[in-house]
């Protein structure tokens, strides 16, 4: 039986993966549908929203089991932390391609077509993919709590061989902080070279990568931090994938009149 924290986490994130995937969904169908959205930088936010997605329908849920600390064996416990690892990295790649291709769009506006084209695009994004999972399945290869992770016969609350299901009982604090860490300062880096330029793009990649680093500060900083501490931080996180498509799609007007055209003649079916 859930606890009534528990139970409100739970909730909270099933309504965080329905409003990132019917969001994300939208921006891929607006591209998608409308040519003149077709565009090379926004097939850094399709990317994005395609990560998005990934979140809201894998992630999440994955998230919830480990959240609930089920008895399993610790390398099914362990993929599953990966995967969960792996769609968080890759929506941060995204958001750093995203700031890259605007700084180079400020700083070189009479070169970014033939500096920033479709080809090395696709290029970036697949790199920023793969980079995602190597570094989502680096505990898979052994820098992990595997050591200390299954519980002795006779105690605890699972039986032998198996271990309780929790994401900071698989995944070292190490490994935590140094590819978290290591990934703010490359967006950090980013943003400044952004901010030199014009403040737009600076406040768009602020909001959007803020939460992932927010995630990081009660870990490291409060070892002892309550559960519902660790539960609202990975929330916020997880609004990330939320809030992305009104960061990235909304404000743009080509992007709110395609998603009009959407609801109300493809899935209404009635004319704007």
């Amino acid at each position: 039986m859930l606890k009534a924290s528990q139970l409100a986490y739970v909730v909270l994130e099933v309504l965080m993966a329905v409003l990132a995937v019917l969001g994300n969904v939208l921006v891929c169908w607006a591209v998608g549908l409308n040519s003149n959205l077709q565009t090379v930088t926004n097939l850094f936010v399709v990317s994005l929203a395609v990560a998005d997605v990934a979140v809201g329908l894998l992630a999440i849920p994955f998230a919830i089991i480990i959240s609930t600390g089920i008895c399993a064996h610790f390398l099914g416990c362990l993929f599953l932390a990966c995967f969960v690892l792996i769609l968080t990295q890759s929506s941060i790649f995204s958001l750093l391609a995203i700031a890259v291709d605007r700084y180079v769009a400020i700083s070189n506006p009479l070169r970014y077509s033939s500096l920033v084209t479709g080809q090395r695009a696709k290029v970036i994004i697949s790199v920023c993919w793969l980079l995602s999972f190597v570094i989502g399945l680096t505990p898979l290869l052994g820098w992990n709590s595997g050591a200390n992770a299954t519980a002795p016969a006779g105690t605890g609350s699972c039986p032998p061989g198996l271990s309780e299901c929790l994401f900071e009982g698989v995944v070292p604090m190490d490994y935590m902080i140094y590819f978290n860490f290591l990934g703010c300062a490359e967006e950090g880096g980013a943003r400044r070279q952004v901010a030199g330029h014009h403040r737009g793009p600076l406040r768009s990649v602020l909001a959007a990568s803020a939460p992932h680093q927010l995630l990081q500060l009660p870990l490291p900083a409060l070892p002892a931090a309550h559960v519902w501490l660790i539960n609202a931080a990975i929330i916020l996180s997880h609004a990330n994938s939320v809030v992305n498509p009104f960061i990235y799609a909304y404000r743009i007007r080509e992007f709110r009149h395609t998603f009009r055209r959407i609801i109300y003649q493809q899935l209404l079916g009635r004319s704007d």
